[in-house]
């Protein structure tokens, strides 16, 4: 055990948390400083939070096989890069991204097919919450033996996942119009199609980019775990299962780390989108003011 990583560990962190709680005390007056504060405090918080890990994990000696320090994934990182965006194009370029697409836009598609029916609301929303039930490590194999094992299985397992938080969140976005609202829209002798797109989608649209943001992070996940049963010798999943079976833990967490930043990129910008798309909404206007 070393003492001194120890010391410099507690040290460091306990100085960054200080001067962190000294940042969010500060109201200043330009809107730069306060996104510069915005941007500097979780970015501070996260190196202290890697300096902690690295000065413990070299402190009391941690062996690699259980928990890797950073300099330890971060040199793997930089020695795997060819490895690991092969693995990124595999897993999140064809996996994520296409299952994503099609599970987002037919689970609108069909939030607006139901909202016309009551007999599919009453169908097919209780269908939903059971599929939404269904355990991954379920439905996985059953995609990899109906679809094969390419990236097509994992999609499909990206496309279940995602298709009902779409489903749900856009039926209960577009009941969210006032009752005077859709009056005034009667009054206008508008028709359903010109109520859906001037009136109930827009008012739809902060629960739409709340489906969109939660499937960003199960289409990482659905498509990682998919990949456990039965994959090409390529993904992000394949690799973290082959990795872990020779205990080059190293290379796991390199994934886990890859994995996390483009999950992270992934709802950035789904978040970017919806400020940008909403900004008439209260919650967004009320952000900016403060």
């Amino acid at each position: 055990m070393s003492g001194g990583w120890i010391a410099f560990a507690v040290l460091f962190w306990l100085t960054a948390w200080a001067f962190n709680e000294w940042l969010v005390r500060r109201k200043p007056d330009s809107a730069a400083a306060q996104r510069a504060i915005g941007m500097v405090v979780p970015l501070l918080f996260g190196v202290a939070l890697l300096v902690l890990w690295e000065g413990l994990t070299r402190g009391f000696a941690v062996p690699e096989v259980l928990l890797p320090a950073p300099s330890v994934i971060w040199a793997q990182i930089a020695s795997s890069v060819p490895t690991l965006w092969e693995d990124f194009q595999q897993t999140f370029m064809k996996s994520v991204l296409i299952g994503y697409a099609i599970g987002c836009s037919v689970g609108l598609v069909t939030a607006i097919a139901i909202d016309r029916s009551p007999f599919l609301k009453r169908g097919l929303l209780p269908i939903g919450s059971f599929v939404s039930a269904l355990p991954l490590v379920g439905i996985a194999p059953i995609m990899v033996m109906w679809f094969g094992f390419d990236w097509h299985s994992k999609a499909a397992v990206v496309v279940v996942m995602t298709f009902f938080p779409m489903l749900v969140n856009t039926v209960a976005g577009l009941g969210a119009a006032s009752a005077m609202e859709r009056d005034l829209m009667h009054t206008y002798a508008a028709n359903y199609w010109q109520s859906l797109f001037k009136l109930r989608l827009p008012a739809a649209w902060p629960f739409i980019f709340n489906a969109l943001k939660i499937n960003s992070t199960l289409a990482l996940i659905g498509a990682i775990v998919a990949e456990f049963f039965g994959t090409p010798i390529v993904g992000m999943g394949f690799r973290i299962s082959a990795a872990i079976g020779r205990l080059n833990v190293d290379m796991v967490w390199a994934e886990i780390a890859v994995a996390a930043v483009a999950g992270s990129a992934f709802y950035g910008l789904i978040a970017l989108i919806e400020k940008r798309v909403t900004f008439w909404h209260p919650s967004v206007r009320g952000g900016r003011a403060g």
